[in-house]
C-alpha cells in the first residue's frame, strides 16, 4: 500500500513519487492512498473519498468518520462512466492533489486542496460522449440525504406517466428530474441535506455548456439514492450544438449542512488542465435605450466554442469580463426575448468598449389594437405559464387549459401558456371593432417553444389563415421537460379588411401540425404574445 503525501514534479499528470508504507499504515490526515487498485483520498479535514483505478469512479465518500455517503448500487462518476483509468499527481508544494480520469475524447479532473472538505472538478472533452449527454453525477446514499427539491423526489411515485423519467403521486401531482431546475444564469450553488450533512454542488461559469442564460437542465433527482448533477450538454430542448473544451471548473462542497458560499476556483489556472483559457477580455457596453422598466435585461455573448452574460442595469450598462477572446454574436434580451443584436469581437487581455445601443427590435414599441401577454420571451403570465418548470401540464394542481374563449381586456392569466393540438385546439380570443376600424390588419403570434412541428394557424369570423411554415426547434419533448425555452418565433398573418365586422370579431388559433401523438405530446407550442394592428 503506497500512502503519498506530496510529489516532487515537474508538471502534474505523471506518476508521483510515493513514500511506502506497510499494508497495516493507518492513512494519514491528508494525502492519497493507492492500494488493491483504489485510490483513497483524505483532505485531512474530515473528508475521505475511494476513486476506482480502472473505472474512475467514486466508490465511497465519508465525512468526519460519519455513515457513507455514496449510494453503492451506481457509483459517481462523469456522463455514464468513463470505465477509463484514473492516475494522480501532486501540486511541488503538495497541498493540492490532481485525479486525471483519461478516455479517448474525455478527460475528467478531481481535484483536492489540503483542508478543503471539496471536490473541484473540470472536464475536457473533443467529442459528446457515446451516451450523448455530458453530465456528472453525484449518486448519493438515499437513506442519508433526505432534504431533497420537492419537485424531483420520486420516492412514493405511482408509476411513470410519460416515457420512463416522468411520474405521478398518488394524489394526482407529477414528479421528475426535470422540474425545479434552475435557469444557468441563476445556477450558483445548489445541493442536499440529511442529518448533519450536507452535499452542494457549485455550477462555475456555465462558458463551455450550450443554450445560452436562460437555459434549464437536471440538477436533481431522488429515489433509491439522492442525485446531485452538473449538466454540461443534454438533448434536453437544446437549441445549440454542443461545446467542446474545457467545461468548468466546478465543485462539491461537504459540510455539517448548512449552503456554503461559492469557493474562488480562479487558483486552478496554475494546475496545467488541458483546455484551460487563461488570456481573457471584456466588453463594457455604456448604455441601452428604448429599455421597458417592467423587464431586465440580459445581455449575453455567444460562438461556437463559449457563451458569456451579465445583467444589464437600469439604464442598460453592463460589463461582462473573464470572456475567451474571439467574435461573438451579442444579444439583448428583454425577459427572455431577443430584441437587440449585434457581432462584437474580444481580445485577450482587452476591453471592447460599446457606446449606447437603441432598442430597435421590440415587438411591444408597435402601437396595436389590441394585445394579449407581453413580448417577453415566456409564458410566465399565462393560464398555468408559471407551471412548465415545476410540474407536468397533466398534474392536478394545474386549472384546465381549455380551450378557453378570451375576451380581450380579461385577465391576462385566464389566457392559456400553451396550445395542444389534442388539448385545447380551438382557444379563442374576442374583441371589439368599430366600423372605422374595418381594415387590412396583422395579426402576430410569438411562440416560445414548440413540439412535433406545431405552428399556430388562424381563423378570422370566416376567414382563415394559410398553414404557415414550421419553426425550426429541438428536436426534444419540449413542454412536458420543464422548460417552455425553444426557439422564440414570431408568426404574422396578413387579414384582408373582408374578414371583420364591426362589433364583436373572434379569432381561433389552433396547433396545426401532422406529427405528434396525443394528449400533452401532440403537436404543441407555448405562447409568448398575441396582438393585432
Amino acid at each position: 500500500m503506497n500512502f503519498v503525501s506530496h510529489g516532487r514534479l515537474a508538471a502534474l499528470g505523471l506518476a508521483a513519487a510515493a513514500c511506502t508504507f506497510s499494508s497495516t499504515a493507518a492513512l494519514a490526515a491528508w494525502g492519497i492512498t493507492d492500494a488493491s487498485g483504489v485510490l483513497t483520498v483524505d483532505s485531512g479535514a474530515g473528508l475521505v473519498f475511494k476513486v476506482n483505478k480502472s473505472s474512475g469512479d467514486i466508490t465511497s465518500i465519508k465525512l468526519n468518520n460519519g455513515a457513507e455517503l455514496q449510494g453503492q448500487t451506481k457509483f459517481s462518476h462523469i456522463s455514464s462512466g468513463l470505465g477509463a483509468p484514473a492516475t494522480y499527481a501532486f501540486s511541488p508544494s503538495g497541498t493540492t492533489a490532481v485525479i486525471t480520469i483519461t478516455a479517448a475524447t474525455l478527460k475528467h479532473y478531481l481535484v483536492v486542496r489540503r483542508n478543503e472538505n471539496t471536490i473541484y472538478m473540470a472536464t475536457h472533452v473533443t467529442a459528446e460522449p457515446a451516451v450523448g449527454e455530458l453530465r456528472w453525477i453525484t449518486r448519493l446514499n438515499g437513506s442519508v440525504f433526505t432534504g431533497v427539491p420537492v419537485e424531483s423526489n420520486l420516492r412514493g411515485n405511482t408509476g411513470a406517466i410519460e416515457s420512463a423519467d416522468i411520474f405521478g403521486m398518488s394524489d394526482g401531482t407529477t414528479r421528475s428530474k426535470y422540474y425545479g431546475n434552475q435557469r444557468a444564469k441563476d445556477m450558483g450553488v445548489r445541493g442536499v441535506t440529511g442529518s448533519g450533512v450536507g452535499v452542494f454542488m457549485v455550477y462555475g461559469n456555465r462558458e463551455s455548456a450550450s443554450g445560452g442564460p436562460f437555459f434549464r437542465d437536471i440538477q436533481n433527482q431522488s429515489g433509491a439514492d439522492t442525485e446531485l448533477y452538473n449538466y454540461m450538454n443534454s438533448g434536453h430542448n437544446q437549441t445549440e450544438a454542443f461545446r467542446m473544451g474545457l467545461h468548468g471548473p466546478y465543485a462539491l462542497v461537504f459540510t455539517t449542512g448548512a449552503t456554503p458560499a461559492a469557493p474562488d476556483m480562479s487558483w486552478m489556472s496554475g494546475l496545467g488542465l488541458q483546455g484551460w483559457v487563461s488570456g481573457r477580455g471584456k466588453v463594457v457596453l455604456n448604455g441601452l435605450t428604448g429599455m421597458d422598466t417592467a423587464y431586465a435585461y440580459t445581455v449575453g455573448f455567444a460562438n461556437g466554442t463559449a457563451q458569456h452574460w451579465g445583467t444589464a442595469s437600469g439604464s442598460g450598462a453592463v460589463t461582462v469580463a473573464n470572456m475567451k477572446p474571439g467574435t461573438y454574436t451579442m444579444t439583448v434580451y428583454k425577459g427572455e426575448l431577443g430584441v437587440f443584436a449585434e457581432q462584437v469581437s474580444v481580445a485577450s487581455g482587452g476591453t471592447t468598449t460599446l457606446n449606447t445601443r437603441a432598442i430597435t427590435a421590440d415587438p411591444s414599441q408597435r402601437a396595436v389594437l389590441w394585445r394579449v401577454g407581453n413580448w417577453d420571451g415566456t409564458p410566465l403570465e399565462f393560464l398555468n405559464g408559471q407551471t412548465f418548470t415545476v410540474r407536468h401540464p397533466q398534474d392536478t394542481r394545474n386549472p384546465s387549459w381549455g380551450p378557453v374563449t378570451y375576451a380581450v381586456g380579461s385577465a391576462t392569466n385566464k389566457f392559456p401558456g400553451a396550445i395542444w393540438k389534442d388539448k385545447n385546439d380551438g382557444t379563442k380570443i374576442t374583441f371589439n371593432l368599430t366600423s372605422a376600424q374595418l381594415a387590412a390588419r396583422t395579426v402576430r403570434i410569438g411562440i416560445t417553444a414548440a413540439y412535433a412541428n406545431a405552428r399556430p394557424q388562424i381563423t378570422v369570423n370566416g376567414w382563415t389563415s394559410a398553414v404557415p411554415s414550421p419553426s425550426t426547434q429541438p428536436n426534444s419533448r419540449s413542454l412536458t421537460l420543464g422548460t417552455y425555452r425553444g426557439n422564440n418565433t414570431t408568426f404574422t398573418y396578413s387579414v384582408p379588411a373582408s374578414a371583420f365586422v364591426a362589433g364583436t370579431n373572434t379569432v381561433t388559433i389552433n396547433a396545426a401540425s401532422g406529427s405528434g401523438s396525443a394528449g400533452f405530446l401532440s403537436a404543441g407550442f407555448a405562447v409568448d404574445a398575441v396582438d393585432m394592428y
